[in-house]
């Protein structure tokens, strides 16, 4: 498998080796020793699918504490993820990196706890897969706004429809300081 770290610390993009003929293709989504190797953690405690359609942009969300790392993928269609550095004292706070992921090229991102994350559909329909290093907790979830203009994030589509929860975030520079991780150095 390729991986490539990103410009914020722990979060990684990754290829991973797809065998393929014309009966179809296999790959390994998850190895604990092998993505352990690379910076990916070694527990996951929950599985989540999404299906969404064209234009459902979701998002951004994050728990603190009780933080998420993510490892996301695309089973069938193709998105645009998006992770945000939130964790105050970070040297890329408030910075974010997007990528295409789909059925087609099959890639993974790890986003680290301490990240805000939200995708938006750019095929038909989409099923989004993500294993989580902690379990959902209702009562430590927020976001930041989707169209926060202080992140000028560049999703590739123009009026997404959002769900009446994402769309009450508030703006990065908004949220209590003592309310966001804080960045704990170098992963």
């Amino acid at each position: 498998m390729k991986v490539t770290r990103t410009k914020l610390p722990g979060m990684l993009v990754i290829d991973p080796d797809v065998f393929g003929d014309d009966r179809g293709y296999f790959l390994e989504t998850w190895a604990q020793r092998r993505y352990a190797e690379v910076g990916v953690p070694e527990t996951f405690v929950q599985d989540n699918v999404s299906m969404s359609r064209r234009g459902i942009l979701r998002g951004l969300h994050l728990q603190h504490p009780r933080g998420q790392g993510k490892l996301v993928h695309v089973v069938f269609g193709e998105v645009f993820d998006v992770a945000v550095d939130v964790r105050v004292g970070s040297p890329t706070f408030g910075e974010w990196v997007g990528a295409t992921l789909s059925a087609e090229n099959h890639r993974q991102v790890y986003i680290p706890p301490g990240f805000a994350h939200g995708f938006c559909v750019t095929s038909d329909v989409a099923l989004f897969s993500y294993k989580c290093t902690e379990a959902y907790h209702r009562d430590t979830e927020f976001g930041v706004a989707w169209n926060d203009p202080d992140l000028a994030i560049a999703w590739p589509i123009e009026a997404p429809l959002v769900s009446a929860k994402d769309q009450a975030f508030g703006r990065l520079a908004e949220l209590a300081r003592e309310r966001l991780p804080v960045y704990g150095g170098p992963t």
